[in-house]
């Protein structure tokens, strides 16, 4: 593990590789044009913007990045930590469905700057005036900012335990949190990340579209390259919404590239680039696809290798893995060159918090996340901790554990422990060494005293009736008189427009009577783009039943 903070290496590299490129950002959105800096335009950058930004503010003073994905957020993040300021990573205005989300986190974080750039800035400024702030907040667009400021700047030494970033949880159970993330948490995290990569200094490089907002997207693209002097190559998340196939074609001009993403995206992938976009694609040069952020399902690398079997992709190159925001972002994976290890369990087992290989009956098929990696993992029960086989809350231990949520000492007391342990809030269990993930303690469905995942429910409604839309359905608990009863959320399908919402409510109560022994109390079909999704594409259960009890979903 380095010794200095990662962002120390920044300086580094711009002396012993300079004119070496360290991130280059491809404009799909616009006219396809790709703008790269080298590591010393990196350095220089962020050295000019931590002078402007220490004319606005001191040492633990926040800067929230209301900006676009591009270098001039790369730029923002660096340049906060150059000025031992609390970067806050979030997103420009008008990301349509998380307003609400952004007015909270900014709410919470009080930032004495935003950065953006003069592109956004207009929408910056809208978004400012339609959320009073207690004082007024300076506006700097980062693209706005001489370099010669650079020659000004007076280095100071930043410790393992300044506080780097606030990390805003995707919202998926909860309301958003900062997470605080110290430079010792980043370093320590990256250069895990590092290690399970196997990545070779100033030879690999990163291949990304994800939100540089999410804590996944910003580790990866942004950190973890500075551990090697490595490239990263990165895209606006709508560039790849509207045709995956670019994320591909970065992938496959390197011969050394790491990759990741949420598993709905290699689904989707697979299901819409067309067998004429195929031509030229060789991913043999993919050392590492890591598949997180979400529940990993195994149909996902069937769909993904089925899809691109003539590209040269290994099998080995799928990396399912697990992490939170609370963690850095990771903390388990499959080693490098280790194919994905799927496991049928038994579904009754696993409900009454027991991993038995499957025999008989219903199946839960479960994909391992591996191992953890430079941290301790623990299984946790109500009375301690579980041996292996038995389903309990995973609690992790490492250097990487951030210290707590911003403003939040209650919540944080709950979450982490004063012995250093990390409360995750997910449940999990060991089988053969490996750790699965099987599911979100607050999302568990009890009917008459039995558990049932919901993840499990929403595969089989989905399977029901072809009306229901695909990754589109949220199942959960409701208060009932004696027991919790099953409610079920689903959009429709466009293949499904004709049929009538009884004839897919009989299809999906019988379904889930047959694979469950579990009657739906209540089942809406909905429109296209009404089951909640959080702000990185994760389903929202707990912001679906809140609505639903509200009487919004129609």
């Amino acid at each position: 593990m380095p010794d200095d903070t990662l962002i120390t290496r920044v300086a580094r590299w711009a002396r012993e590789v300079p004119d070496a490129p360290a991130y280059t950002f491809v404009d799909y959105l616009g006219d396809g044009s790709r703008h790269t800096l080298t590591w010393a335009q990196a350095d220089l950058r962020a050295r000019a913007l931590a002078v402007r930004l220490r004319e606005l503010a001191g040492p633990g003073d926040r800067v929230a990045v209301l900006a676009p994905s591009g270098l001039e957020y790369v730029s923002a993040v660096l340049g906060a930590m150059y000025a031992r300021l609390v970067a806050v990573p979030l997103f420009a205005p008008g990301l349509p469905g998380h307003g609400e989300r952004l007015a909270r986190a900014f709410a919470d974080a009080a930032p004495a700057v935003v950065l953006t750039t003069t592109a956004a800035r207009p929408a910056v400024t809208a978004f400012l005036d339609g959320n009073p702030v207690p004082v007024p907040v300076p506006v700097v667009a980062v693209d706005t900012v001489s370099g010669l400021l650079a020659d000004d700047w007076e280095g100071e030494p930043v410790e393992p335990g300044d506080l780097a970033y606030l990390q805003y949880t995707s919202g998926s159970t909860r309301a958003p949190a900062g997470v605080e993330i110290t430079h010792g948490n980043l370093t320590a995290n990256a250069a895990q990340l590092w290690e399970v990569f196997r990545a070779r200094p100033r030879t690999s490089a990163a291949v990304l579209w994800l939100p540089l907002f999410h804590d996944m997207g910003l580790v990866a693209t942004v950190a973890m390259p500075i551990m090697g002097a490595n490239r990263a190559l990165f895209m606006d998340p709508v560039a790849f919404v509207m045709s995956p196939v670019r994320w591909l074609r970065l992938l496959s001009e390197e011969a050394d590239a790491y990759t990741g993403a949420p598993n709905f995206a290699y689904e989707y992938t697979a299901a819409r680039v067309r067998p004429e976009d195929k031509d030229g694609l060789d991913l043999s040069g993919v050392r590492v696809m890591l598949n997180g952020a979400e529940p990993v399902r195994p149909g996902a690398f069937a769909a993904f290798d089925a899809a691109f079997a003539g590209c040269g992709l290994r099998p080995e190159a799928h990396t399912p893995a697990y992490g939170l925001a609370e963690a850095t972002v990771f903390v388990a994976a499959t080693a490098r060159d280790e194919r994905p290890v799927v496991t049928a369990f038994s579904r009754d087992a696993l409900n009454d918090g027991r991993a038995v290989p499957w025999t008989a009956g219903p199946a839960s098929h479960l994909v391992s996340c591996g191992r953890p990696h430079g941290q301790r993992v623990r299984i946790v029960g109500d009375a301690g901790d579980l041996p292996d086989g038995h389903v309990g809350e995973i609690w992790v231990q490492g250097p990487n554990v951030a210290r707590g949520y911003w403003r939040d000492p209650a919540r944080s007391a709950e979450v982490f422990g004063p012995d250093g342990w990390l409360r995750t809030g997910d449940l999990g269990v060991r089988h053969d060494g490996r750790l699965y993930v099987t599911g979100r303690v607050k999302d568990l469905v009890i009917v008459d005293g039995r558990n049932h995942y919901p993840q499990d429910i929403e595969a089989t409604v989905q399977e029901a009736h072809e009306a229901v839309r695909r990754d589109r359905v949220a199942a959960f608990a409701v208060p009932g008189p004696d027991t919790e009863r099953l409610v079920v959320v689903a959009e429709r399908s466009r293949r499904g427009q004709a049929a009538g919402r009884d004839e897919v409510a009989r299809a999906v109560r019988a379904a889930v009577r047959t694979g469950h022994d579990l009657a739906v109390h209540d089942f809406v079909l909905t429109e296209a783009g009404t089951v909640p999704r959080t702000s990185s594409g994760k389903l929202a259960r707990s912001a679906c039943r809140r609505a639903y009890l509200e009487g919004a979903l129609v």
